[in-house]
């Protein structure tokens, strides 16, 4: 209820706001700050080249590179650690690891060859020990089986006459009962017909009356089940208990024969575990050996980071860090080669394929692309993304970098650029002038004030312009937002897929950056945001016009509380307003975010 009561505040205080930069500009422009709208009708229609790519982030990582890891069993600490971006050659000291843990297990090791001496000997004396229970053992069998045959005696002759009695007697006894409670019932139904008892009385006494029938079948009806059932089966149990005695007997002695062959073997298996034991002490001389990790290969040294899972990257390697077994510490890259490592949202996963060419720019060396190509692409998705956030999707992918660099150096920031298709002249328009309509992709065409809603086809996306394969002309005015007088129906059960990635198309086009829209393309995306405002503004106005009383107390509050309106309206103008009204809204926090958050401005959930 609490969450539930906050959502309808913030929602009121947002809508305020509005009702003060639609309505109320005037009157609170001095509060929070006059914020012009250019007020966009559209983007016009499109012809020429399209670029279709996608565009991500990464990091360089060496193509081949020869890890040192930590083969001292448990956990220890580096005592020693070569610098980072040190040149190295085969044989040079890299790492040296605390082996004080190992000097008190060669300690217990030595107790540990001692105790397997001393079970030689206690393993003669078991053999003696185990003859003397095996006697007893059998001897116990003997006795049960013996027990268990009396048992069935006493079944038979004792407790199954007696259990048939005792029913008899409990039938007995509620006939009596029923015929009490009978001639009860029959003294109170005179008394009652004169007046002289009460009707709750007479009921109880009939209650009484069919409370001692219901016993009288109960105590019959067990009867039934003592004589069908539950005799025949104790006496089954009683007998089968002596079959069982006569087998765990015949098993006792088995297992007294074959615990005298265990004490036997274990005799000459003391000799084998005493072998062991000596073999585990001369393996903790060597891991005292390994605890010195020297450069196989010659190379420049890269401290190993571990991966923490679903939080992330850890803490980079250093002098005093605990490790792990297997666990990675120093990487020799080579300098043959180097990878970019970048995840791709699913909504752009099946235009890329292996063998793209691509365009790599590395943030450490302004002014330089570089050529690259698709390696890999991952079929399933990144656990580590889906832990921090379970609404992303992410791929991971691999871009081998075709040209070498002596300047690139692991672990740099980069961007990339994935050429899926050059589309050498066709039409286009802004991402967001596409809606749907009954699952159909249709646009608003503008002609001197004129809105039609227009069939097209569609054909690729870059994320910021979509191909139009048919329903434009070039030089037309498509909209970029909903305009009013016009609905649009929900997509079909079969459809609703296709909206939903058209919805998530829509909103990255928000987020993404764009590698093609430069020059007139670049006019056409400031466009949909400023329509955006637009679309925004309008909204306010038409909720103060149906709501004059609500919007009045909005406004005052705003104007009482100017510091925290003016912070909210700048986030209002940035994100893109609440819950989908423009692209890129409806997100759990103001102006956007992911699809379908409402309870906090730019939600819609109010």
């Amino acid at each position: 209820m609490v969450k539930k009561k906050r959502s309808r505040t913030w929602g009121l205080v947002t809508i305020g706001i509005l009702v003060l930069g639609a309505a109320g500009y005037a009157a609170a422009g001095a509060v929070l700050g006059s914020s012009e709208s250019t007020a966009v009708e559209g983007a016009e229609v499109k012809r020429g080249p399209l670029r279709i790519s996608v565009v991500e982030r990464g990091n360089l990582k060496a193509a081949e590179s020869v890890t040192l890891k930590s083969e001292i069993e448990g956990r220890t600490q580096v005592l020693y650690l070569i610098d980072e971006g040190t040149f190295v050659q085969p044989g040079d000291v890299l790492c040296e690891l605390d082996v004080t843990t190992l000097a008190d297990e060669r300690v217990e090791q030595e107790i540990r060859v001692r105790d397997r001496e001393a079970e030689y000997v206690k393993a003669e004396q078991n053999f003696e020990i185990q003859k003397s229970q095996n006697l007893s053992d059998i001897a116990k069998a003997e006795r049960e089986k013996e027990f268990a045959a009396i048992d069935l005696q006493k079944y038979l002759l004792g407790d199954m006459p007696q259990d048939l009695q005792k029913a008899d007697e409990d039938i007995l006894l509620r006939e009596e009962e029923l015929a009490q409670s009978a001639q009860d019932l029959e003294w109170s139904e005179k008394l009652a017909q004169k007046g002289f008892l009460e009707q709750s009385r007479l009921d109880q006494d009939r209650l009484a009356k069919t409370r001692a029938e219901v016993a009288l079948n109960q105590a019959r009806r067990a009867k039934v089940l003592l004589e069908e059932y539950e005799i025949p089966r104790s006496q089954r149990e009683y007998e089968a208990e002596v079959e069982e005695k006569e087998r765990e007997l015949d098993r006792v002695k088995l297992q007294a024969r074959a615990l005298i062959a265990d004490y036997e073997a274990e005799l000459k298996t003391s000799e084998a575990r005493l072998s062991l034991e000596r073999e585990n002490l001369a393996k903790i001389d060597q891991q005292v050996e390994k605890a010195v990790l020297k450069a196989p290969v010659a190379g420049m040294v890269v401290y190993a980071v571990e991966d923490n899972g679903r939080w992330g990257g850890g803490e980079p390697m250093q002098e005093g860090a605990e490790v792990r077994e297997r666990q990675g510490i120093i990487t020799i890259p080579s300098a043959e080669g180097y990878i970019v490592e970048a995840s791709l949202h699913e909504s752009v996963l099946e235009k890329v394929t292996t063998g793209m060419p691509c365009l790599v720019s590395v943030d450490a060396l302004p002014g330089r692309t570089f050529a690259a190509e698709v390696k890999f692409k991952a079929v399933l998705p990144d656990q580590q993304s889906w832990f921090a956030n379970p609404d992303l999707r992410v791929y991971r992918t691999d871009i081998r970098i075709l040209d070498k660099d002596p300047d690139m150096r692991p672990g740099m920031s980069c961007s990339l650029e994935i050429l899926v298709d050059e589309l050498p002249d066709t039409t286009y328009v802004p991402v967001q002038a596409i809606f749907l309509d009954a699952g159909e992709p249709i646009c608003f065409v503008s002609d001197n004030g004129v809105i039609e809603k227009r069939p097209v086809e569609v054909g690729q996306n870059n994320s910021k312009l979509v191909e139009i394969q048919s329903g434009l002309t070039e030089g037309e005015i498509v909209l970029l937002s909903h305009p009013s007088g016009f609905s649009l129906a929900p997509a079909s059960e079969s459809r609703v897929e296709d909206q939903g990635d058209w919805d998530r198309t829509r909103q990255m086009a928000q987020k993404t950056p764009d590698a093609n829209a430069g020059g007139e393309d670049a006019e056409l995306v400031e466009a949909a945001a400023a329509t955006g405002e637009e679309d925004m503004e309008e909204r306010a106005r038409k909720f103060a016009e149906e709501n004059p009383e609500a919007a009045e107390r909005m406004k005052k509050w705003a104007e009482e509380n100017p510091e925290e309106a003016k912070k909210m309206r700048e986030q209002w103008q940035k994100g893109g307003g609440e819950g989908g009204g423009r692209p890129g809204g409806g997100g759990g926090r103001p102006g956007g975010g992911r699809p379908g958050g409402g309870n906090r401005p730019g939600g819609g959930s109010e």
